[in-house]
């Protein structure tokens, strides 16, 4: 049981990391491009958005699958991953491209937080 909580967490652990790297690349890079032009290169550039959906979604299916997952996790992490969905394929919703992926990352770490501290909560007991 040891080895499942240890790779719940590190699938939890990359997942809340993902996000926070796709909300490094929604706001902070568009800032820094106004100092340092190459990083705008970074933060417009589309195919990039979607590999960052396509790695969160293996992670996202095996947290909202997981026994830890109660009905609170799997509404959180299918918001955020259909937030994150609309935001890098919905060609008429692309004027809604960054407030969809920073809001479908927040809700997808959330999801993940609250699965990973689930699982701590049972370690516990």
């Amino acid at each position: 049981m040891a080895a499942t909580n240890s790779s719940a967490a590190a699938i939890d652990g990359v997942a809340i990391t993902l996000s926070g790297l796709c909300l490094v690349h929604c706001l902070f890079l568009p800032m820094m491009s106004v100092a340092l032009p190459v990083l705008g290169i970074w933060a417009e550039m589309e195919w990039l958005h979607k590999v960052f959906v396509a790695v969160a979604l293996p992670f996202a299916l095996l947290a909202a699958t997981s026994r830890r997952a109660d009905w609170r996790v799997i509404g959180l992490i299918g918001t955020g991953m259909a937030l994150l969905l609309a935001g890098a394929f919905v060609k008429a919703w692309h004027d809604y491209e960054t407030l969809l992926t920073v809001s479908g990352a927040i809700s997808l770490a959330v999801g993940h937080a609250l699965r990973w501290s689930r699982g701590h909560e049972t370690d516990q007991s």
